[in-house]
């Protein structure tokens, strides 16, 4: 079946180039364009938008940086596989923010990539241009009221409350700008159910999680890494996870039910449930 984009928004203020890259983008992701196809012609692409070749060109461009797609000199543009390929998180997070029931499950440390990634879909519901009816967010961390196997201190490799007590106040700082952040939208009327979750469980994750939509995950494994922090007046040298720079890899129910893809997703979601409701315990972010 040819390729047909989704009609672009009248009111996107974004260049063409973007919004071509967009709308392409989202096409990869949701598997309208499958790993492998090639992409319509420079030619098609400018009657499909209705924007000058040159926006074409240059909204290829972005892609081929992003990783989605790859260039072959005369033969055209072809979707990446990307098959066990490190992804990016937020695209896909904003793409979520366009359907009608938006669940998002997080598992790691601290949430600082998800608050992150969030911004941008929030700030497009703001303004209208997205407009889900429900957002869930369920927030998995661990317990920094006990001893963890991290942080620690870097001479000894002993815990220090002092460095769990810094850990937990960056986790409770992200959740609740996630949290007031998403029922601000509830409370002006653009989102008519919010609900965000915290709990905490009693282990370190030696790995993050991102569940979204039921449809698609992002799975990465934390490295420990040295690092020089100041708290409560003191300088420690400390082993630490250094999660923003994690690499992501994707799996998605869109690769087929019986594909590896599909049986990942089923896999992560079960666990997560399997740990969220049995020894994870709520956490009060107002405490």
């Amino acid at each position: 079946m040819p390729f047909t984009p989704d009609r672009l928004d009248p009111d996107d203020d974004r260049p063409p180039y973007e919004q071509v890259a967009s709308s392409l983008g989202a096409a990869i992701r949701t598997k309208k364009l499958t790993p492998g196809e090639k992409l319509p012609s420079h030619q098609k692409l400018t009657e499909l938008y209705g924007f000058a070749r040159a926006t074409i060109q240059r909204a290829l461009r972005e892609l081929e940086d992003e990783g989605l797609v790859v260039s072959r000199k005369g033969s055209g543009v072809f979707v990446r596989n990307r098959t066990e390929r490190p992804a990016g998180l937020r695209p896909y997070v904003e793409q979520a923010f366009a359907a009608q029931r938006v669940t998002i499950d997080f598992a790691g440390f601290s949430g600082e990539t998800l608050h992150s990634a969030l911004q941008e879909p929030m700030d497009k519901i703001r303004i209208g241009r997205l407009t889900p009816e429900s957002i869930h967010i369920r927030i998995l961390v661990p317990d920094m009221s006990v001893p963890q196997a991290l942080p620690v201190r870097q001479a000894d490799g002993a815990d220090d409350e002092r460095l769990r007590k810094r850990s937990n106040d960056m986790m409770l700082g992200y959740a609740r700008s996630i949290r007031d952040s998403i029922k601000e939208l509830e409370h002006l009327g653009l989102v008519p159910e919010t609900e965000i979750e915290v709990r905490a469980y009693r282990s370190t994750p030696p790995f993050k999680l991102y569940v979204i939509n039921g449809a698609d995950i992002f799975f990465g494994y934390y490295q420990v890494q040295p690092n020089k922090i100041v708290t409560q007046g003191k300088t420690f040298d400390i082993y630490d996870v250094l999660g923003k720079d994690t690499v992501l890899f994707h799996h998605s129910i869109n690769e087929g039910d019986s594909s590896p893809g599909a049986t990942q997703v089923q896999q992560a979601q079960a666990w997560f449930e399997s740990w969220w409701s049995t020894i994870a315990r709520s956490c009060d972010l107002d405490v």
